[in-house]
């Protein structure tokens, strides 16, 4: 841990842990699971590897294997909406309650492939997944664990904890994947951490008789017979369970919370910013590289506008961030293409909401939340999500505005090709005073004109 100072000029002791672990709301928003999964997950998979006599540093990177475990799974959302013609949301939570019993992945193929698709095209798909549904897993695995190990070494984790969170879906009997690795192969990490996703989404959604009686149903073929063993002993200690369902669950978990070998510093913060991006970005093949792009913008808007250097890095921080509520948002929705009807509508335009409150969580950005949550409010209070208006909306807010719907509108989408830059300016230009803040949009502007002259004298 470090000081870091906030913009208000007070210091602050920032816990990696209560970083991580208030981010990860937001890979729980992406797996379709109740929110605090990943840090429950984690609450469990503690205590089996404190059962299991592992030392404070072996601790510390199961920890946060277990607490990421999900970074990459934003990145197969897209596939699984096209291939299933599903609601990826819902495919992924229940997809987690599915064993190896071929009863049960027949039903679940058939519960949740093209249920909106006209008969002809459920039929296509179905076949498809039948014929096909070996690769088609593996493709989907391979992807989520490729990506969330990648990450995982962006925020300089060690590659003990990459290592794991790319085999989190190998199985003890070898049937698991992406490289069918079993027994002692699988790293130990991976192997704490499946059991205790499965022990919290049994338990969640039934009780703790259910979660444990799963776990020994799934002794020996998806998982270690000893991770099993411990988890029995510390499902019979006073309170584990009154504490896994508890409002307090977070606040136990950060404190279990081992000392952290890496420094959460302002570099480590702009890493966590960049890492989340990407993840978001992920979503959907649209959006590839949407937030990256918005906080160039946002800071070429602020350096014409004078901003210290300080309030411009946390500007870029906040604008990497501020579509972090879209991972709760269906790739069924996202990647539409044409018009969303009214219940499409509503849960696409809560995706602001969701930033806020995922980023209020987080105590170090917490200044940032009302950047996510209004950067789709109006000047003239047309906005959403709370219409506000005028001054209600901060001056760093419509910044990001500016650069939000300037790179929207330059981007492909999947109802139209991007538009040109004249007549993405022509656009926003009727809009000043209305939607747009006027003397942001001008310092675009200014921004953008003096590319065009550095580029026209360097050809």
């Amino acid at each position: 841990m470090r000081i870091v100072s906030g913009s208000d000029g007070e210091a602050r002791t920032v816990q990696l842990s209560e970083v991580l672990g208030a981010l990860s709301h937001a890979l729980d928003l992406t797996e379709g699971q109740p929110a605090g999964h990943c840090v429950r997950a984690t609450w469990i998979g503690f205590h089996i590897g404190r059962a299991m006599g592992l030392p404070d540093l072996q601790l510390w990177e199961l920890y946060h294997t277990v607490m990421l475990k999900d970074l990459g799974c934003s990145s197969n959302a897209a596939r699984i909406c096209e291939l299933y013609l599903s609601d990826d949301l819902s495919f992924k939570r229940d997809f987690k309650t599915v064993s190896d019993s071929l009863p049960k992945v027949l039903g679940f193929v058939f519960s949740h492939t093209g249920l909106k698709a006209g008969l002809a095209e459920r039929f296509r798909a179905v076949l498809n997944i039948l014929q096909n549904g070996g690769a088609i897993v593996d493709d989907l695995i391979q992807t989520r664990c490729q990506r969330g190990a990648q990450i995982a070494r962006q925020l300089r984790f060690p590659a003990s904890v990459c290592e794991a969170i790319h085999a989190l879906d190998e199985h003890w009997n070898g049937s698991g994947r992406p490289d069918r690795l079993s027994g002692p192969a699988i790293p130990l990490y991976a192997r704490v951490a499946l059991l205790a996703q499965v022990v919290d989404v049994f338990h969640t959604a039934a009780g703790p008789a259910a979660a444990i009686a799963e776990v020994r149903a799934r002794s020996g073929t998806w998982f270690d017979p000893q991770v099993v063993a411990c988890f029995e002993a510390v499902a019979a200690e006073p309170g584990f369970w009154a504490t896994l369902a508890s409002d307090a669950v977070e606040e136990a978990v950060f404190a279990l919370a081992p000392g952290s070998p890496i420094v959460v510093d302002e570099d480590y913060l702009d890493d966590i910013a960049r890492a989340f991006a990407q993840i978001i970005d992920a979503k959907s093949p649209f959006t590839s590289g949407h937030s990256e792009r918005v906080a160039v913008y946002a800071d070429m808007i602020a350096a014409e506008l004078s901003y210290p250097s300080e309030r411009r890095r946390w500007l870029k921080r906040a604008a990497l961030l501020h579509d972090v509520g879209k991972l709760g948002v269906s790739n069924a929705i996202l990647d539409k293409n044409g018009k969303l009807d009214d219940a499409e509508w509503r849960d696409m335009r809560n995706h602001a909401s969701l930033s806020e409150t995922i980023l209020s969580r987080v105590v170090v950005f917490h200044e940032m939340a009302c950047i996510g949550g209004g950067h789709h409010e109006r000047l003239d209070g047309k906005g959403y999500p709370r219409g506000l208006s005028g001054d209600a909306i901060a001056p760093e807010t419509r910044i990001v505005s500016v650069a939000d719907v300037f790179d929207a509108l330059t981007a492909d989408r999947p109802y139209r090709a991007a538009m040109s830059l004249e007549k993405t300016l022509g656009i926003m230009r009727a809009d000043l005073g209305t939607a747009f803040d006027p003397v942001c949009f001008a310092a675009l502007e200014r921004a953008l004109a003096a590319i065009e002259g550095d580029l026209a004298r360097a050809a």
